[in-house]
This record gives structure tokens, C-alpha cells and sequence, in this order.
């Protein structure tokens, strides 16, 4: 028997919302049929579906290891794709240039610019992957730039293939701004550092490898044009991988897919997940989300020296694409696709240099129980010390042995290989090191760096080999050792301040008033607070 109290409070509902559409005539719809609207849910909280504790299956942390390193190997591997893209087209720029009847340093905006648009996309796949979870945006940017991949292979002319250049750089950066979200989805902070090691190998592996490859196939009897077939080729496939295997991880929207499903069961349509409560108000999205990287970029002093230490060094490897062909081909005297062989001394110092940071997990991982799993951010740069002034010797020695064809080859080669190892053990504890500091607000940090290092990095290709070429190479290399000698002291400053400067011991840190900012809009649901950083758990 129903509730003369509540029929009575139905009644006034309906009354109030009546007056309402009348007061206000075009802004609320009615329920038409001349149907009365129905009262609210009487508890909403006991509608809203949740994961059952820390320990619920279901919840991404704690889904099988063979799980977690199959998602991280498709997720990990869509970097690699756009990163290698960025560097293949450089041995054949010159030939596209040539073909269209423009100056080489034209031809060179077809890497320029593919890197810029890393800079542009993360606005984009960032808050895309918060509203609608990891999957389908990962894989709508592997998809987008193949597209634009392939557009670029047929262009007719040399406007054409700079523009689509761009835009499959701006597609291609949704796996460089995501997969670190994935990976802290289902990794927990024992264990997200090594899994981010895969993620920053395959970054670099990209545009390292991607010289000799495209060298060798620009030179042969393909041409410059199969240097973006082959990379549009592989983005296809690996975006059919990732529709037919990759699981969504992002415990917010699973949420709502469990939600969903009990709906169906039981008929109560009620029953809803926080995320589903979410309004996109587009003006919102652009005045708080869109513009939060760039305002951290301005506004938090760690964001924005790491990032620009980290531009440095990612910079070098983009100036790299066009000093190694110079030396080792000018000064050395090999051919196309021999010059660009020497990229595997950087090759192997990277492989190093992740043993390396490896080595110190163990450490980390005690050091993190013994703080009730809560992270440190500077235990993550213990590797940098090491590995800053091993970049800086690397430098200086690949530029005083390669500036001459009287030092073997191998003498600048192994100077890569300390560049090498120096690139990585700097950008990849660096990077946890944002990640750990701003956890709450992760996907914002990611984005930030992104938009600043890819920005500056898209420079370097375009004056670099007049660089080496004007300085000479021992000039130019000595100009790029003493700047990076200069930021040697950065990791030793933020290890000595940097929990000053992320405002620990103040009632209200800026951290805090982003995540505030956050939460009167949009659902807090990044890497940090949703995906599981439970202190209490130790699982994989």
C-alpha cells in the first residue's frame, strides 16, 4: 500500500516543476501525454553503483597479470607507432623536397611539423580519455594518423604533405598523452615505474630506429613515399589489434558499463555510475580542462623545469635525426642508410640505461612500504644525478671524435651510446617524477610536458644540420654540451626542494586548488584518484 505522505510529496513535486515550466516556457521540457513529473530518487548515493573494496576483481588493479602486461604491450607498442613515424620521413625529405621542387630545409618541415602536432593533440585525447574512457581514444589516434599517414604518401604536392603531416602528429600523440593513464589504471605505485620504463623505451625507440630503416628505404628502389606507407600500414593493423584485444581500463567507465548491465538485469533504471552524472558543458571543458596544462605550465615551478630540462633532452634526439646523417656521411663518408646505422650505439645506451634505473626498484619498492605505500616523488631521481652528466660527457665526446674522419667511426659512436643512456635515465625518472608529484591531477602534468617538449623539439630539426654544418661539428657539440652542462644541477635542487615547491606543510597548495577547480565540474576521475592509487594494496 503506497504512502499518503509520499504521494503527497510526489503531488508538490510535480506541482513545483509545473510552475517552473511555466515561469520558464522553452527551458524545461515537459513529460508529455500530460504526465506529471515523477518524484526524485529518494537516496541517490544508494543508486550509484561502486567497485566492492579494494580487492573487487573487477576494479583494473587487481585484474590477472597476464592481463596487465598483454594491455601494457598493446598500449605500450601504439607509442612506438607515431614515434617511429616522426623520425622514418627524415631520410627522405631531402628526395620529397627534390621531387617537389622546394629547398631541403622545406622537406624538413614534414618532421618539424609531425612533432608539432604532438604539442597540439594532447588538449584533445587528454580530456577525451577522462570523459570517455582510454580505449577508443588510443585507438582513434592510431587510426587518425594512419589516415593522415597515408594522405601524406599520396600527396601531389608539398603543402599537402606538411598539413597531413601535422594532423597524423596531432593523431599520433594520443598514444604518447594516454598510455601513461593506462598504465596507471592497472598498475599499482609498486609497480607503475617499471611499467612506464616499457612506455619511455618504445618513445625513444621510435625516432632512434627510424633513421636507418627509412635511410634504407628511401635509397632503394621503393622511394622516399614508402617511408609513410609502412608506418600507415603497421598503424592500421595495430589499430585492429587494439578494437580486438585492448580492454578498457579506466575504472570510471567501467563503472558505468556495470552499471548499465544492472539496469538491464533489474529493470531499475535508477541505478547509475558517478560518471554518468557528468554534464559536458563545452565552455566549462575549455575555460578548466583544456587550458590547465598551459596554466601549470605557468603556475607550478616543477612542471615547468622539468619539462623544459625534459624538451632538452628530447629536443637532442630530434636534432640527432639530422646531425648523425651530417657527420657520419660528410665527415666519414658513408652512404644512405649506413649513416644512420650508428643510431644503434644510442640504441644500446638506452637499453642500458633502463637496466639501470631497473637496478634501484627493488630500493624504491622498500622504501615505499616502509612509507605505507605512499610515494616520494624525489626517490625517483636518485638515476638523473647519474645520468645527467653522463649525457653532457656523451656529448662532448661524440662531437670532439666525429668531427673528423682521421677518429674511427666508433669513437663518436660510443659516444651515442653514453648519450644514450643518458637520454633515458633523465626522461624516464623525470617523468615519474610529475607523475608522483601531481597525482590527483596526472593526465593535466602529462599533457603539460607534452605540449612543452614536443613544442621545442619541433624546432631542432630545422636548424640543426646548418648548426654542425656552419659551427662545425665540434662547436656545435660543444654549444649542446655546456647547455646541458648548465642543467646538471636540476635534479640536485628538487631533490634538495622540491617538496617546498610543491607547497607541502601549506594549508592550501596550488595542487590543491587545481583539484578543487576540478571537482566543481568535472568528475576527478584521472589516473590518480580513480585508477587506483590505494595505498593499503600491494597487488601488481
Amino acid at each position: 500500500m503506497s504512502n499518503p505522505q509520499d504521494s503527497e510529496t510526489s503531488s508538490q513535486f510535480s506541482q513545483a516543476l509545473k510552475a517552473d515550466v511555466e515561469k520558464y516556457p522553452g527551458q524545461l521540457l515537459s513529460m508529455g501525454q500530460g504526465k506529471d513529473f515523477p518524484p526524485p530518487l529518494p537516496n541517490r548515493e544508494d543508486y550509484v553503483v561502486d567497485f566492492d573494496g579494494p580487492d573487487d576483481p573487477q576494479h583494473p588493479l587487481n585484474w590477472p597479470l597476464f592481463t596487465k602486461i598483454l594491455i601494457s604491450t598493446i598500449a605500450c607498442f601504439g607509442t612506438f607507432i607515431p614515434s617511429f613515424a616522426s623520425g622514418v620521413f627524415a631520410p627522405g625529405s631531402a628526395a620529397a623536397a627534390k621531387s617537389f621542387n622546394v629547398g631541403s630545409e622545406v622537406g624538413i618541415l614534414g618532421t618539424s611539423l609531425f612533432v608539432l602536432g604532438f604539442a597540439a593533440g594532447p588538449v584533445i585525447w587528454a580530456p577525451a580519455s577522462e570523459l570517455f574512457g582510454r580505449r577508443w581514444p588510443l585507438t582513434l589516434g592510431i587510426f587518425g594518423g594512419a589516415v593522415f599517414t597515408i594522405a601524406s604518401a599520396v600527396a601531389k604536392d608539398i603543402q599537402t604533405l606538411i598539413i597531413c603531416r601535422f594532423f597524423a602528429g596531432m593523431f599520433g600523440a594520443s598514444p604518447l598523452a594516454v598510455v601513461p593513464a593506462v598504465l596507471s589504471d592497472i598498475w599499482n605505485n609498486s609497480h607503475r615505474g617499471a611499467a612506464i620504463s616499457l612506455y619511455a623505451i618504445l618513445v625513444f625507440l621510435g625516432p632512434l630506429s627510424a633513421p636507418f630503416i627509412g635511410g634504407f628505404i628511401a635509397s632503394s628502389s621503393l622511394g622516399w613515399r614508402w617511408t609513410l606507407y609502412i608506418p600507415a600500414i603497421v598503424g592500421f593493423a595495430w589499430g585492429g589489434i587494439c578494437i580486438l584485444f585492448l580492454k578498457e581500463t579506466y575504472a570510471s567507465c567501467l563503472l558505468v558499463s556495470k552499471a548499465a548491465t544492472l539496469r538491464q538485469q533489474t529493470g531499475n533504471w535508477g541505478i547509475h555510475a558517478k560518471q554518468e552524472e557528468v554534464e559536458v558543458d563545452i565552455q566549462q571543458l575549455i575555460q578548466k580542462y583544456f587550458t590547465r596544462p598551459l596554466r601549470m605550465l605557468v603556475t607550478e615551478p616543477i612542471v615547468l623545469v622539468i619539462s623544459l630540462y625534459m624538451s632538452f633532452i628530447y629536443g637532442i634526439v630530434y636534432a640527432l635525426l639530422e646531425a648523425y646523417p651530417y657527420v657520419f656521411e660528410s665527415v666519414h663518408g658513408m652512404g644512405p642508410g649506413v649513416n644512420g646505422l650508428p643510431f644503434i650505439g644510442l640504441i644500446i645506451g638506452q637499453m642500458a640505461a633502463c637496466g639501470f634505473v631497473l637496478s634501484q626498484h627493488s630500493a624504491y619498492v622498500k622504501k615505499l612500504a616502509a612509507n605505507n605505500n605512499i610515494p616520494i616523488p624525489e626517490w625517483r631521481l636518485n638515476s638523473v644525478v647519474v645520468g645527467a652528466p653522463v649525457f653532457t660527457i656523451g656529448i662532448f665526446w661524440f662531437s670532439w671524435t666525429g668531427f673528423t674522419a682521421s677518429i674511427h667511426w666508433m669513437a663518436p659512436t660510443a659516444g651515442g651510446v653514453l648519450i644514450g643512456f643518458g637520454i633515458l635515465s633523465i626522461f624516464l625518472p623525470c617523468f615519474n617524477y610529475l607523475v608522483d608529484s601531481f597525482l590527483p591531477v596526472a593526465a593535466s602534468t602529462v599533457a603539460a610536458n607534452i605540449i612543452l617538449r614536443s613544442s621545442v623539439a619541433a624546432g631542432f630539426p630545422l636548424f640543426s644540420k646548418q648548426m654542425f654544418a656552419n659551427l662545425g661539428v665540434q662547436w656545435a657539440g660543444t654549444l649542446l654540451g655546456c647547455l646541458s652542462a648548465v642543467m646538471i644541477p636540476i635534479p640536485f635542487l628538487f631533490r634538495a626542494y622540491g617538496p617546498r615547491l610543491r607547497g607541502e606543510g601549506k594549508k592550501t597548495s596550488r595542487l590543491d586548488s587545481f583539484v578543487a577547480e576540478f571537482k566543481l565540474g568535472m568528475p576527478l576521475v584521472t589516473p590518480g584518484e580513480c585508477a587506483g592509487w590505494l595505498p593499503p594494496s600491494n597487488k601488481a
